[in-house]
């Protein structure tokens, strides 16, 4: 068998296995070889997206097929995954795939600026220029551009007593995903603990470091950062608060308070919302955050 015939009875078995059709039409092929192929533009392709997709029992007739769908039901994570032969099942390599560019989309992508608009956010950009200077320049991504400097100084309320900042950093959907949720949950939460807000920006391109820049140069008492995670296989909304007494250029990391994996399917933006409060109230009456407050 030639290469040329092989490769086409390959094409031929790949797109007959990408439709799940055993009946596919026999067509005759260049060399003149009957083969089956497989027209994959007018039928539909199941979505690979839903949470019922997701679930799907892949091994073949599980010996404790009960404790197998409790076992996959408790975890993103990608078990019983199956396999064909030494390989992957085509399914799991397709979710991989998937999954991978999403979280690729979500790092290169920018948050809408009607999202920022209908949040009510200030907006600024740190002294990063472009989505490639983010990802190879984290320092320039710590420190407010000239001009978002001095926009936060004219219109920023000073000596806050929390000030609330929400960057893209590292997933852009993380933030058009849970900020919707959380910031009006969060927001009433300070209200009832009687904290007083200062003037909530949105930092584009900004890393978290960006927190002591804004909270040093406005003399805030405490500051929050809500920020887009690096995104992974599991999800790419998954997004970290990171909190801040006395914030301060200079200031050290292991001073910040962090809750991390906050989306629909680790800890609810809402619940965070009410939680994060809770913890801000700690903060300030501790008057310290990170290890200090264990001190």
């Amino acid at each position: 068998m030639n290469e040329d015939k092989l490769r086409e009875i390959v094409q031929a078995v790949v797109a007959q296995m990408a439709a799940g059709n055993e009946k596919a039409p026999v067509v005759e092929s260049k060399s003149g070889a009957a083969v089956k192929s497989v027209s994959v533009d007018d039928r539909d392709i199941e979505d690979i997206t839903t949470e019922e997709y997701m679930k799907k029992i892949l091994v073949p007739n599980p010996k404790d097929a009960k404790a197998y769908r409790a076992f996959r039901d408790s975890t993103p994570a990608r078990i019983g995954v199956w396999r064909a032969g030494d390989r992957p099942l085509t399914e799991t390599i397709i979710r991989f795939r998937a999954d991978h560019a999403l979280a690729i989309d979500s790092v290169f992508s920018a948050v809408d600026e009607k999202f920022v608009d209908d949040l009510g956010l200030l907006k600024l950009q740190t002294k990063v220029k472009d989505k490639d200077q983010h990802l190879t320049r984290p320092d320039y991504g710590r420190e407010l551009s000239a001009d978002s400097m001095k926009l936060l100084l004219e219109k920023c309320e000073k000596k806050p007593q929390l000030q609330i900042i929400v960057s893209d950093g590292l997933s852009s959907k993380a933030i058009e995903a849970n900020m919707k949720d959380i910031l009006p949950a969060f927001m009433q939460g300070l209200k009832v603990n009687g904290i007083k807000v200062g003037t909530p920006v949105f930092v584009k391109y900004g890393r978290v470091g960006a927190m002591d820049d804004i909270g040093g140069a406005l003399g805030a008492e405490a500051a929050i950062m809500f920020v887009g995670e690096r995104p992974g296989l599991v999800t790419a909304e998954s997004m970290s608060a990171y909190m801040i007494y006395n914030p301060r250029k200079g200031a050290d990391e292991a001073e910040r308070t962090v809750v991390s994996n906050i989306h629909r399917g680790g800890t609810p933006p809402i619940e965070a919302g009410a939680h994060l409060a809770t913890l801000i109230k700690r903060i300030l009456d501790a008057k310290a955050s990170g290890i200090n407050m264990e001190k």
